[in-house]
């Protein structure tokens, strides 16, 4: 009985991934994709438009792997975006290898964006500048580097909503600091 319960509990847990991805697939809100557009992508709209859904579906990967309370919920997040990109109907099916390499070297740029110490420059803007470099503006203005900026980070807080949504939120005992509350069994 016991392997019957884990199999469901593993169900489960591919079933909120699941869910989670597709609050990640939502798409770009049209005033941003034209903003992105005409900001950094030479007026080409379906540019900015993928661009804006790589970088919802990167943070919300990189989210799952700073913030899950359980550290499969990053490795079903992404096997379940793997599988979004091999059945989207946007992606020509002869273009899905493409989009999936070009989401990866995207993720690996916000990772690197997001993990960067002793930066003169903010998380925000680092981001900010990845998104505007990714859709063809390399050397941007403060304003449209700010735009960005919380355009970004309005997408990793839905993330992180749509994560504790689906996977919970952590519940630390109220005496106890969270260093301290590892291995309490409270």
């Amino acid at each position: 009985m016991p392997f019957l319960g884990e199999w469901r509990a593993e169900r489960q847990r591919r079933r909120h991934a699941a869910l989670y991805v597709q609050a990640l697939l939502a798409e770009p809100a049209p005033a941003d994709a034209r903003w992105l557009a005409d900001a950094a992508a030479g007026g080409d709209l379906d540019h900015a438009a993928w661009e804006l859904r790589y970088a919802r579906r990167a943070l919300g990967l990189l989210g799952a792997q700073r913030d899950a309370l359980d550290d499969r919920t990053a490795s079903l997040v992404a096997h379940a975006l793997e599988a979004s990109f091999a059945s989207d109907p946007r992606i020509d099916p002869d273009k899905r290898e493409v989009a999936a390499r070009q989401f990866n070297v995207r993720l690996g740029s916000y990772r690197e964006a997001l993990a960067a110490r002793g930066s003169r420059e903010g998380t925000s803007a680092r981001l900010a500048r990845m998104l505007l470099a990714y859709a063809g503006r390399v050397a941007p203005p403060e304003g449209d580097l700010a735009r960005a900026g919380e355009l970004l980070g309005a997408y990793l807080a839905e993330a992180n909503e749509a994560l504790r949504r689906q996977f919970g939120v952590a519940v630390l005992p109220e005496h106890l600091p969270p260093s301290a509350a590892q291995g309490t069994g409270d």
